[in-house]
């Protein structure tokens, strides 16, 4: 099982709270004002400084700080070209930060009108997410097993730092359109949240000249609030407070648990990890990109072109690993913390409730007419999103690819249950 993090968080001693000496010795930030504002301009300041925890700013940031300011960037709409558009657009804080709409892919652009090619994922529950590597072994289990592809941000893990995935939608054409990183600090500079930044950063952070220092200070607060236990890891759900003992589960949830677990049925956890391990509460998540062969999404736009296939880990966003055919397909586990909340599922949105991704599960190689477009001659056309050259990447593991199954998987009372039981991973909920 995967277990390693790197985020800012674990690199500090562990994703509990965060302490602002950890903050400041491992950052290296230093004041440069001798305990109080500076008298000048930073413009003698590296314009790109070595590493990016090593960027000084003038007054050095507190962890509550910067936790606060990034609360606000995240919610801030005039970082966007449109003015309209801010991070919580597509994570939003009260749909356990993911959107609050059904769209498969969010619009986004100038005018708000740009659909994405991927669903926008949830960003909580990402604290203890390793780095991307193309060969995982894990401290769980067999640690000798190569567990293939692991880790990093986004779909396809491209991404090993949360400032670095916060880049991605502000520059992004049909996200939030920035030109560059200076035209994003433009904004900054002009928006309601130039005063804290100030304040948190010191008086000549959003001068002229320190746009770097400003950009490093803007990603470096996003990835602080990431890392906020409120609001981005609460391990508040029903089935926390079952694994504290502090109430019990119904017979439907404990069904629904049993048929997850097991390996000859769901076999779910297999990639959804549900146990404590080393004394850590499970993400329901083992990290790992895995091939699934989705139906293609015709409501995505980009998809009226046949050509255009999004083939996960090998591109066409990821370039590194375009020469690795093997990973064609493939796409991360997300946890399903909070799945019962989502209002679309996988990597393009798919689908739209969470009994039809059940039943994806239990009936993909039974009945793929239920899922899957018919070909000119009548036959399923199986697998519509992954050229054929691809399918042998696709996982083999229970419950899929078993010839010796005819019947769905799991009865319409099972489903009930395992939706029963999924529901218990929701946040927020108050024991009795």
């Amino acid at each position: 099982m995967r277990s390693t993090s790197c985020h800012l968080s674990n690199i500090l001693g562990g994703f509990w709270p965060i302490t602002a000496a950890a903050v400041l010795a491992v950052v290296g930030f230093v004041n440069c004002g001798g305990g109080g504002a500076a008298t000048g301009t930073l413009n003698s300041q590296p314009t790109n400084p070595v590493g990016f925890y090593a960027t000084q700013y003038e007054k050095t940031p507190t962890v509550t700080a910067m936790t606060a300011m990034g609360r606000v960037l995240f919610l801030d709409t005039a970082l966007s070209s449109s003015g309209r558009m801010s991070c919580a657009s597509c994570h939003d804080p009260a749909h356990a930060m993911g959107p609050a709409n059904s769209l498969s892919v969010q619009l986004g652009g100038p005018q708000l009108q740009d659909a994405g090619n991927r669903a926008a994922p949830s960003l909580k529950y990402l604290q203890t997410l390793p780095a991307f590597t193309e060969h995982y072994f894990g401290s769980e289990g067999n640690d000798s097993e190569d567990q293939g592809p692991t880790g990093g941000l986004t779909w396809d893990g491209r991404f090993i730092q949360p400032h670095e995935q916060a880049k991605a939608p502000l520059l992004s054409p049909v996200e939030m359109a920035n030109a560059d990183s200076r035209d994003v600090v433009a904004k900054l500079r002009d928006s309601p949240s130039a005063a804290q930044f100030r304040q948190t950063y010191g008086d000549h952070v959003l001068d002229a000249g320190n746009e770097q220092l400003a950009w490093n200070g803007l990603l470096l607060a996003l990835e602080v609030f990431q890392q906020s236990p409120a609001d981005f890891y609460p391990y508040s759900s029903k089935y926390d407070a079952w694994l504290r003992k502090q109430v019990a589960l119904s017979g439907s949830e404990q069904r629904g648990l049993a048929l997850f677990n097991d390996p000859k049925r769901g076999n779910c956890a297999q990639c959804h990890v549900s146990a404590i391990q080393s004394g850590a509460f499970p993400q329901f998540t083992d990290y790992g990109l895995i091939a699934l062969g989705v139906p293609r999404n015709a409501a995505i736009p980009s998809n009226a072109n046949p050509a255009n296939v999004d083939l996960g880990l090998c591109g066409p966003l990821r370039t590194d690993l375009q020469s690795h055919p093997e990973y064609c397909g493939r796409f991360k586990t997300p946890t399903l913390r909070n799945v019962a909340v989502k209002k679309s599922y996988f990597h393009n949105g798919v689908l739209h409730r969470l009994e039809d991704v059940i039943r994806f599960y239990s009936e993909r190689d039974v009945h793929p007419e239920k899922f899957y477009p018919r070909k000119a001659d009548g036959s399923v056309d199986k697998f519509n999103d992954l050229p054929a050259a691809y399918r042998g990447n696709l996982g083999t593991t229970a419950p899929f690819d078993q010839p010796e199954r005819s019947q769905p998987l799991f009865t319409g009372a099972e489903i009930a249950d395992l939706l029963a039981f999924l529901s218990t991973l929701t946040d927020g909920y108050t024991t009795p």
